[in-house]
């Protein structure tokens, strides 16, 4: 796959290259745009710092509008990531547009005073005004190392996971070190040092993916944590970490039995959940959205939904910082203008 990924790399370099030069247009709106992204093909945690963010964001106030591609979305107008975020952010208007400028036009045309991209990094079209870049502390190029204690595989789609080389760090404004917890500081500092020498003086973060709740798919009804603790249990997910999502129910103290992997935003139907359920079953939040409401299938009691949030263990304050700089929004500055004695 070596030339393969040479032409791959070879066709990025010449994109970037266009839109470096101004040779490819840049589409600015008229509220700021944050984009939350990765080098990797996976998951690094995309959707939970687009959740973290857009708290961050109303809690100062502002209507966060919330944009992405849609992979997998099909006929629907949200996939199984933006369906779990409506849950958590129903008064946020969302839309998932392959034409990333168009859709961030339609959400100005919503209200929105700011707009987080999800999945942006490598969208160049849309300009933004932060870059938040996620490297995921266990697999940082995107393939584990083939032994335990070797070195990371690092090489570029086809062959291997990266969508870019480290060296694109230069375009972003923060780098967020995810699943810190699940790897010795050691590594992470070593990580960090590696990160500094593409890209000297670059604010880095560390978070982890905590578990937040437990719920039970068939009712929503909310159960402590622990009650996974010491249960045989199976695992049912569509996700672009498994390996991480498996590890965290291990490690609230469940005995994994199975776990039945999905490529990422399957779209389930009765036959993939067919005889599930012998022993309890647990599932993340973002199947849930589509395994709750899957024809023909009744859930048992003992089904359940893990939940999972960004935690930042060091560089919030960063974060904020940056977030505080952000340039309003046009219609909150004429409205500011207009207005002088409102604030917010």
């Amino acid at each position: 796959m070596r030339v393969p990924a040479a032409l791959f790399g070879a066709a990025a370099r010449l994109r970037g290259a266009l839109y470096d030069r101004g040779l490819l247009s840049v589409v600015q709106l008229d509220v700021p745009v944050l984009s939350v992204g990765n080098l990797t093909a996976g998951g690094t945690g995309k959707t939970p710092m687009v959740a973290w963010l857009a708290r961050l964001l109303e809690a100062r106030g502002l209507r966060p509008g919330l944009l992405a591609r849609g992979y997998g979305r099909g006929e629907q107008a949200l996939n199984d990531e933006g369906r779990l975020l409506a849950r958590l952010f129903p008064e946020a208007p969302q839309v998932q547009d392959k034409d990333r400028a168009l859709g961030g036009q339609e959400l100005v045309r919503l209200g929105a005073d700011v707009i987080v991209l999800d999945d942006g990094f490598q969208h160049r079209r849309l300009y933004r005004e932060l870059d938040v870049v996620l490297i995921d502390a266990g697999r940082p190029w995107g393939l584990a190392a083939p032994v335990a204690g070797g070195e990371p595989v690092r090489a570029l789609l086809p062959r291997g996971l990266l969508r870019e080389k480290p060296g694109a760090l230069v375009r972003a404004d923060v780098v967020v070190i995810t699943r810190a917890d699940t790897v010795g500081p050691e590594r992470c500092d070593a990580l960090t040092e590696e990160i500094l020498r593409h890209v000297p003086g670059l604010p880095v973060a560390r978070a982890r993916h905590r578990p937040s709740g437990l719920a039970r798919l068939a009712t929503g009804e909310r159960v402590e944590l622990g009650l996974l603790k010491g249960l045989d249990v199976e695992l049912v997910s569509a996700i672009g970490n498994p390996e991480a999502f498996e590890d965290t129910v291990r490690g609230l103290g469940a005995n994994v039995r199975t776990h039945h992997r999905f490529a990422d935003h399957h779209p389930y139907n009765a036959a993939d959940v067919a005889g599930l359920g012998d022993r309890a079953l647990v599932t993340t939040a973002k199947d849930a959205v589509k395994l709750e409401v899957l024809d023909g299938k009744r859930w048992s009691e003992d089904a359940y939904v893990l939940e999972i949030e960004m935690e930042l263990l060091s560089g919030q304050a960063v974060i904020e910082a940056l977030v505080d700089a952000l340039p309003p929004a046009r219609h909150l500055v004429e409205r500011a203008a207009l207005h002088p004695g409102l604030h917010g």
